[in-house]
């Protein structure tokens, strides 16, 4: 009898402690997109200590970025088939001691090894950590609350690691960014055995090693190809190479996925169109905020001469948007439907990415960049935490990792396409400035422009596309 009562007593723990898991998951996925970023300002000062040339240091990020994105789709199904707690635990875990091990760095080949890591850690938690949301809030409404806290703590994170990344760097030195992430980590390790009791493993089949293979390094090269742009240009052999070996083993991860008797991605979960809808959305949404935080950093430190303290300080009404539009998601989402929210959330986006690109070469930020922040940062939060849930809407309990691994590598490998795209525009336009004889700080602020406006078209194509793509639900306004 106790034996059968164990199951009960655990699960009721689990949904009384499930607003405080939500707070521990969505930690770790703060800490996942904060150091996408935080790691930014460090370059300088971990660059001239470790003697790194400028072009190595572009590896500080791309080491972290592609085990990040090729491991993701792998990372979700590993959860599906041995437990999303275990796999998150074991994620964090590695996270934490790959930190530890980077701030440790006494070389560059060192710190590059403990980025990969992290980035492979990262691919582990990641999608396990959303698919516990999705498993602990199975209830609509309080499914749409969670993911609206979920998207806002995990916004904050791009925007919150220029301002921390500055902090830490000044006061404590370049490995602070690395280390701050280890109590974080213990923290959250600590607390999750307490709030979530160990879920059931998935059936005992054998994990699809072909299509495994043939999507990470398929990933890895595209994502490769992408970075490596802005350094050697689109047509170089380097570029070329790797992007026809990404067609090539993406078509062939297609084709193995068709024929696999248990494949790693079933390609009949597109069949569900808020799947599609809610990737293809994430995808372009990843293409537009990384463009536009990369290219606000810069403009901010190398037009407007902000130190980097004071450019992540602007970043702080974007943040606060961001966060307080968190509380009223939800409550968008059960009056007009997630599809509508989404849709209305990547208009607002647009809308403030194009009153950016009109910010000139000597703005002030209350007079040009308070009022646009804002905007993207409501678009921006209603954008991530709808697109999160049209996307794992109506997806099972076995693939639920599947589905969250899914929602990640869009949005990783939007960001990849849309960085590379819309820095090479940028490129384009600025050396067209500067051969017609225009200020430097004239050319820069043109190339900026360009990046906005950019961004702006990824969110209005991502609008059509989920009007489009995501019909109405006459039985659920959520779905809608």
């Amino acid at each position: 009898m106790n034996s059968m009562l164990q199951p009960a007593i655990a699960n009721s723990r689990t949904i009384a402690y499930r607003w405080w898991a939500l707070i521990a998951l969505a930690l770790a996925q703060f800490l996942v997109v904060l150091d996408a970023s935080i790691v930014n300002i460090a370059l300088p000062s971990l660059g001239s200590e470790l003697h790194l040339s400028t072009n190595t240091l572009s590896w500080v990020i791309t080491a972290y970025v592609l085990p990040f994105g090729g491991l993701l789709l792998l990372g979700g199904r590993l959860s599906d088939r041995f437990g999303h707690r275990k796999l998150f635990m074991i994620g964090v875990a590695g996270f934490a001691l790959a930190s530890a091990a980077a701030g440790l760095s006494t070389s560059g080949a060192w710190l590059l090894a403990a980025r990969a890591i992290q980035g492979a850690s990262a691919a582990l938690l990641a999608p396990a950590a959303l698919a516990l949301v999705t498993k602990l809030f199975a209830d609509p409404r309080d499914r749409a609350k969670a993911l609206g806290i979920w998207g806002a703590v995990a916004s904050v994170g791009s925007a919150a690691g220029v301002l921390l990344g500055g902090v830490l760097t000044a006061s404590l030195g370049w490995s602070s960014v690395f280390y701050v992430n280890v109590p974080v980590a213990a923290l959250v390790l600590a607390a999750i055995p307490f709030l979530i009791v160990k879920d059931s493993l998935g059936e005992r089949v054998s994990l699809d090693v072909p299509g495994s293979a043939s999507v990470t390094a398929g990933i890895v090269a595209l994502v490769a190809a992408l970075s490596g742009t802005e350094q050697v240009g689109w047509t170089a052999p380097q570029t070329l190479v790797l992007a026809g070996l990404a067609v090539v083993l993406l078509g062939s991860f297609i084709f193995l996925e068709k024929r696999a008797l248990n494949p790693l991605m079933p390609l009949g979960i597109f069949r569900n169109k808020s799947v599609t809808g809610g990737n293809l959305a994430m995808f372009l949404i990843g293409g537009a905020t990384t463009g536009l935080f990369f290219a606000l950093s810069v403009y901010m430190q190398q037009v407007l001469h902000y130190d980097a303290l004071k450019a992540g300080l602007t970043q702080l009404p974007l943040a606060g948007a961001l966060v307080a539009i968190a509380g009223v998601v939800p409550a968008a989402v059960k009056a007009v439907g997630t599809r509508k929210t989404l849709a209305a959330s990547l208009i607002l986006l647009a809308a403030g990415l194009i009153w950016l690109s009109f910010s000139p070469s000597d703005a002030t930020f209350a007079a040009n960049l308070l009022g646009p922040s804002i905007l993207i940062g409501i678009g921006l939060g209603g954008a991530f935490v709808s697109g999160t849930e049209l996307a794992v809407n109506g997806v099972a309990d076995g693939e639920a990792g599947l589905a969250s691994g899914l929602v990640n590598t869009s949005q990783q490998i939007g960001g990849a396409i849309g960085l590379a795209l819309l820095t090479t525009a940028a490129s384009s336009r600025i050396d067209r400035l500067l051969g017609r004889g225009a200020a430097e700080a004239q050319a820069l602020t043109g190339g900026f422009s360009w990046v906005f406006l950019g961004a702006a078209a990824f969110a209005i194509i991502g609008a059509i596309v989920v009007l489009a793509i995501v019909r109405s639900s006459s039985s659920s306004k959520v779905s809608d």
